[in-house]
């Protein structure tokens, strides 16, 4: 069975760091571009951050380039987001996603159940 897990996330000062974890199970990842999304309250789900599946190409939004780095690790089956000098607006749900890069995994596409961010003082 597929499963993306997030782990990470949590309460966070402004200006402070967090790491989150999304964990594969049940396919191989390195065969699937790697992305974080998040969706803050009230607002549409958004691209964060992706990495290919090599890990030779990062994509970062905007708002997020210079403070957020996106890496895997393909032997075990784990892709991370570091986060730095957190701001309110990164306040979020964080997702993990797998989309399928090769043939025959082309066009699969996989979401993990998210992780809480809330930057607060």
């Amino acid at each position: 069975q597929v499963h993306l897990v997030e782990s990470g996330g949590g309460l966070v000062q402004p200006g402070g760091s967090l790491r989150l974890s999304c964990v594969a199970s049940g396919f191989s990842s390195r065969n699937y571009a790697m992305s974080w999304y998040r969706q803050p309250p009230g607002k549409e789900r958004e691209l964060v951050a992706a990495i290919t599946t090599t890990g030779g190409t990062t994509n970062y939004a905007d708002s997020v380039k210079g403070r957020f780095s996106i890496s895997r690790d393909n032997a075990k089956n784990t892709v991370y987001l570091q986060m730095n000098s957190l701001k309110p607006d990164d306040t979020a749900v964080y997702y993990c996603n797998a989309k399928g890069a090769y043939v025959p995994v082309l066009g699969r596409n996989y979401w993990g159940q998210g992780t809480q961010v809330t930057v607060s003082s």
